[in-house]
């Protein structure tokens, strides 16, 4: 196959595809930020290019989402035509609210199954709201076969509450619930998680994550680190020691690099959130 294909985590969306042992696979968690008529001079339509622009410069093949709004799918697909995009909106299971949508490549990979789960109480019940959470709040996972060797891959795209505390931290619980559960009845060779957690390293929320045997931060499994220890801008300036968006990855992953992309495009930050990039490869 012409690259590799790994898994990726982050905190709300999961797919899964095949790979090669020999060759990386290139993933991306970036939230994406809401079209928000404040922004100003960082509103979506004076930046959505600037956000498009990452897959082709990073030569992404799975991405994770977060914080798109229908009509910003829409676009996205649009201006994306090689990738396809999986996922539902938060409050109604349908087009209502923002998405944790994943995309792929579709040259590489072909769509075996996708879900979402709501992170909450009662996950597969669409628009509901959980624990002390300020919103509802989702996690999309797609199962992605390589259509050249047959791997498969469960991949995640995750966004936490920005609020709940203790909604951060049962998310964790639900995520790895269900990834135990998908690599138990499927043949899987890899999982990627990616996404916006909304807490720092060593918190409560992060170590819910990897309190299992599974998932592991792509940060830390790798030497070759690039970028800032910070995944936060607030489109001014990025905050040291604010690095809450992450790759998780499962035991059968080896991480090549791990970029953080701090660099503006004509001036501007494409976010508020700087995107997250790490080349994976499956181990022998």
């Amino acid at each position: 196959m012409r690259r590799f294909v790994g898994a990726v985590l982050a905190c709300c969306v999961l797919p899964v595809l095949a790979v090669v042992a020999s060759e990386p696979l290139q993933v991306m968690s970036f939230n994406i930020r809401y079209d928000n008529p404040r922004d100003g001079l960082d509103n979506w339509k004076l930046r959505a290019t600037k956000v498009s622009s990452l897959f082709q410069k990073h030569e992404v093949q799975i991405a994770g989402l977060q914080e798109v709004q229908h009509h910003q799918l829409v676009w996205l697909r649009q201006a994306l035509p090689k990738y396809s995009f999986v996922g539902v909106g938060r409050d109604d299971g349908k087009t209502k609210g923002e998405y944790a949508p994943v995309a792929f490549l579709k040259s590489d990979f072909r769509l075996v199954k996708t879900e979402t789960l709501w992170l909450s109480e009662t996950p597969r019940e669409a628009g509901s709201k959980g624990w002390d959470a300020a919103l509802p709040r989702i996690a999309t996972f797609a199962v992605l076969e390589h259509r050249v060797s047959g791997d498969s891959l469960l991949a995640g795209s995750v966004h936490y509450d920005h609020v709940g505390a203790k909604a951060r931290k049962n998310s964790g619980k639900v995520i790895r619930e269900y990834v135990a559960q998908m690599l138990e009845k499927n043949d899987l060779d890899g999982v990627a998680l990616m996404g916006d957690f909304n807490c720092l390293p060593e918190s409560e929320p992060y170590k819910e994550i990897e309190s299992g045997e599974q998932l592991r931060d792509a940060y830390r499994l790798t030497e070759k680190r690039t970028g800032p220890n910070s995944t936060w801008s607030g489109f001014r300036a990025v905050v040291p020691n604010r690095r809450i968006d992450y790759v998780f990855v499962n035991k059968t992953m080896s991480v090549n690099s791990h970029l953080i992309d701090p660099q503006k495009v004509n001036g501007r930050f494409p976010s508020d959130h700087l995107p997250v990039i790490v080349n994976l490869s499956l181990k022998d």
